[in-house]
């Protein structure tokens, strides 16, 4: 992993350049995803069919045909070893618990003249998740993504997962019927946002789309936003260290290869003010590195996009943490609490030396689904809320009509709105 100095003069330039990321502005991506848009939107089926023979070796007589049976995900929930079965319903248990908690309820209340004022929360009619399944298969991201939209109240969950080949992964079909998904699809990639955003003949149109995946999938999703809701753009993996120099180094070493497995553009960054600490994770990472079995993704990653950064202390280390607002923070620190009011931009933060991101991952409770690529500073991790909608509720009584009324005209004739300010003036005369 290169070494980078806060201290040094060209550290600002360093840092910039290695936590660029431009992917997402590949022109020939965008060309490739606005044509497959644009065909699933005026051929549907047949184009959803052709799609998915041809990038997922997957054909299929019917779009039909590649919609898994709800018996096949709760046979799957009961065929899967024991330890499996435990382990997810354990998940998902933490992950619902958690989740309940953001639960956001109507209001109301009236003003001194009476008006009845407030906000009714309702929860989307339907919504579409993307659950990945090329490189590795995510059953986790079936219940962090199902689970607050079943406790927000959404109707039809749907969820696309693609199986190259027709191999889909027993716990992913585990999962699905454990979070309460209601129907799923073997699609993948752009055509897959595509069948969500504007339906096909047999895929439903959802309402919001959510859920991590490749260029292809979030440049979709970039696309369709406006004609449906979205979560985020995702990028790759991320997870930033600020350790004190006392952690074991091993631990931390392992953490930086728990997303740097991810993927090769994924970014792992360690972060401290002990030079002598730094050497230790180094040392850390040569001697485990070829236990891995992902080891040569992991080495791409770490390669690539990893660093080391030496930092005067640990408020430094903050501080470059929140220029970067990483996916997950980990405050590797002897008093994480004296750390946390000084972080502003992150998706996750995990606090003190024993809480591995990898926690947070599976079963700690709080969403996985979270912001990439600097998105911290305005995106927050997927959660109920974005499963809930607000409407505005107003209803005037005879008498807060009458001083609405006149402020409602007055500022209408400043906007040159006749109608407007006639519509309140109306009022003011019965």
């Amino acid at each position: 992993m290169r070494r980078l100095d806060s201290t040094q003069a060209d550290f600002d330039r360093r840092l910039n350049a290695l936590t660029a990321w431009e992917e997402e502005l590949d022109e020939a991506v965008n060309t490739a995803v606005q044509g497959i848009l644009q065909d699933i939107a005026q051929r549907g089926d047949a184009a959803l069919l052709e799609y998915t023979a041809r990038f997922d070796n997957l054909p299929a007589a019917t779009a039909a045909a590649l919609e898994v049976p709800a018996e096949q995900l709760h046979a799957a929930l009961a065929a899967i070893p024991a330890e499996q079965r435990e382990a997810l319903e354990a998940a998902a248990l933490r992950v619902r618990e958690y989740h309940q908690h953001q639960l956001q309820e109507s209001w109301r209340y009236r003003d001194a003249a009476g008006n009845l004022l407030g906000q009714q929360v309702t929860a989307l009619s339907s919504a579409g998740i993307y659950v990945p399944g090329g490189k590795a298969s995510y059953p986790s991201s079936v219940l962090m993504n199902a689970i607050p939209a079943q406790v927000a109240g959404v109707e039809q969950i749907v969820m696309v997962v693609p199986a190259p080949g027709g191999e889909l992964n027993p716990l992913v079909l585990a999962a699905a019927a454990l979070a309460g998904v209601h129907r799923v699809f073997t699609i993948g990639g752009a055509q897959a946002v595509a069948a969500l955003a504007y339906g096909t003949q047999t895929v439903p149109a959802v309402d919001k789309i959510v859920g991590p995946g490749n260029i292809y999938v979030a440049t979709a999703k970039r696309m369709v936003f406006g004609r449906v809701g979205i979560d985020m753009i995702a990028g790759p993996s991320e997870i930033l260290v600020i350790c004190d120099g006392s952690t074991n180094p091993d631990w931390v070493a392992m953490d930086l290869f728990s997303q740097a497995e991810h993927d090769e553009n994924a970014q792992a960054i360690l972060l401290s003010p002990d030079a002598g600490y730094l050497d230790a994770v180094q040392a850390s990472i040569e001697r485990l590195l070829p236990q891995m079995e992902r080891a040569e993704i992991i080495r791409k990653s770490l390669d690539g996009r990893g660093a080391m950064i030496l930092t005067r202390d640990l408020e430094d280390a903050v501080a470059i943490s929140n220029r970067l607002a990483p996916e997950h923070l980990e405050l590797s620190v002897e008093d994480p609490e004296a750390l946390l009011p000084l972080v502003r931009h992150a998706g996750a933060i995990f606090m003190g030396r024993w809480t591995s991101e990898a926690l947070g991952d599976y079963c700690a409770g709080p969403n996985h689904v979270l912001p990439t690529s600097g998105s911290a500073r305005f995106f927050s991790p997927l959660g109920v809320y974005d499963f809930q909608k607000r409407s505005s509720v107003i209803m005037c009584s005879d008498a807060g009509v009458k001083a609405l009324g006149k402020v409602a005209s007055t500022l209408a004739r400043g906007e040159s709105l006749t109608a407007h300010a006639r519509a309140a003036e109306f009022r003011l005369k019965e």
